[in-house]
């Protein structure tokens, strides 16, 4: 098994995007549904002590996933996700907001574009993320950094307990 996976987070504040690259050691299908089933994202994206709390979700084109990312006192911080085009096992393109409890979207929010490919049982996941509002990206980005980074070293450890 490979133990040095790589990582990249890289941020272009002038063009307002992010750029994420990690593998896994995983194959491409475990991979996939641990960021395309709810049940399966709920046990990894929220970086700890936080949980992630999935209201619904519809991994299709034009469908959505509306979550909470709930703080060990109750304080729920929402956000709602809508899936913009599917290619299976390869790449899924969404537009993410942060939103209220009734699942209304704040003004700006940013477009997510994941790419998979797998190599040798290794599985690596091209992120980048465009941010319609450079203040948003401002405001967000240094807990983002540390959140997601988090958020994906979970995702190895969930990885490794379904292999």
């Amino acid at each position: 098994m490979k133990t040095d996976l790589f990582f990249d987070f890289t941020v272009d504040k002038s063009a307002k995007m992010v750029f994420i690259t990690r593998e896994f050691a995983a194959g491409l299908s475990q991979v996939w549904d641990a960021f395309t089933k709810a049940e399966l994202l709920d046990q990894w994206v929220a970086p700890a002590p936080m949980v992630s709390k999935t209201k619904y979700m519809n991994f299709e084109v034009g469908g959505k996933r509306f979550y909470a990312m709930v703080s060990p006192e109750g304080t729920e911080r929402w956000a709602i996700q809508e899936y913009t085009s599917i290619t299976p096992k390869t790449n899924f393109k969404m537009y993410n907001a942060f939103a209220d409890a009734d699942g209304k979207p704040e003004v700006h929010g940013s477009e997510w574009d994941y790419n998979f490919s797998e190599q040798n049982g290794v599985t690596k996941v091209y992120i980048t993320i465009y941010n319609e509002s450079f203040e948003r990206m401002e405001n967000i980005l240094e807990g983002f950094k540390i959140g997601f980074t988090l958020s994906l070293k979970n995702l190895e450890n969930l990885l490794e307990t379904l292999s």
